[in-house]
């Protein structure tokens, strides 16, 4: 996914990088390969299923006319970062705990490859009684939101 997000012309609206990943490792790669990393209403990378991750943005954006404009004015893909609405928002230690039993298992189940993505995300449902599905379910309705709102400004 980075590498096509580094070639092609694009931009993806997300919840930033999935908690389950090394965030640091994910942004250094993003800026080896060229990749703005946008803060839609943030200075703060969001970590998925909470607001912040301790890691800065490349830029921060506060409307889908500046997304717009900045997409037009760039050749390259971009990676537009929105934070799950606080209300939607996980308690940090809750989930982080949740991760870290889910990492273990995997590595203790010997669960690799494509599998461990799923199984990850599966085990963090059970592990937060649902919690996890549900705050899910309302970033994608965020991400919907803001990247149609901006598609509009982009059809303009």
């Amino acid at each position: 996914d980075l590498e096509e997000l580094a070639q092609t012309p694009v931009m993806v609206v997300c919840a930033g990088a999935k908690s389950i990943l090394d965030l640091g490792l994910t942004l250094e790669y993003l800026e080896t390969k060229g990749v703005p990393v946008i803060g839609y209403g943030t200075d703060e990378l969001p970590a998925f299923y909470t607001r912040k991750s301790g890691f800065g943005v490349d830029y921060r954006v506060d409307s889908p006319e500046e997304l717009a404009a900045m997409f037009r004015n760039y050749k390259g893909g971009m990676l537009v970062t929105n934070p799950i609405p606080e209300q939607y928002a996980m308690d940090k230690e809750v989930i982080d705990k949740a991760i870290e039993q889910a990492l273990a298992e995997a590595k203790e189940q010997h669960v690799h490859g494509k599998e461990t993505t799923p199984f990850l995300l599966a085990r963090v449902v059970e592990l937060t009684g649902g919690d996890s599905l549900e705050s899910n379910i309302k970033l994608v309705l965020n991400n919907a939101t803001v990247a149609a709102k901006t598609a509009a400004e982009l059809a303009k």
